[in-house]
């Protein structure tokens, strides 16, 4: 039980980590520094934590219907919206690739104890 709430602090703390590094994109020289490259290292880690941890069986789910929607969401482009309003096209683009970098690696972890849990049943 304190490993699925840790997990859920470690949940937060990735989303936060996230925005703000996607905020940070906004700042010329940041989105391709070896910091941006860290925190994506970092946001790797935290998924794959937060799968092993926070997501509980009856959870499964609709976090691997979320997790689809984020991934799916990362691949958008929004640096178009810069040719109108710069930065904030670069700066929506790296939140929400910074969020899709956090929740791909939970929901490998999610989706492999998932098809374990459902091969291990008899």
């Amino acid at each position: 039980m304190k490993s699925e709430k840790a997990g859920e602090y470690l949940a937060l703390i990735s989303i936060i980590i996230a925005v703000l590094a996607g905020l940070a994109a906004g700042v010329p020289g940041f989105a391709g520094s070896a910091t941006a490259g860290y925190i994506a290292v970092l946001l790797v880690i935290l998924g794959i934590i937060v799968g092993l941890t926070a997501i509980t069986e009856k959870e499964v789910t609709s976090f691997l219907i979320t997790s689809i929607v984020f991934v799916t969401v990362g691949t958008a482009a929004f640096g178009a919206i810069d040719l109108v309003a710069a930065p904030i096209g670069t700066v929506l683009d790296a939140i929400v690739k910074n969020i899709a970098t956090f929740v791909a690696p939970a929901a490998i972890i999610v989706g492999f104890k998932a098809v374990y849990a459902l091969a291990s049943r008899k």
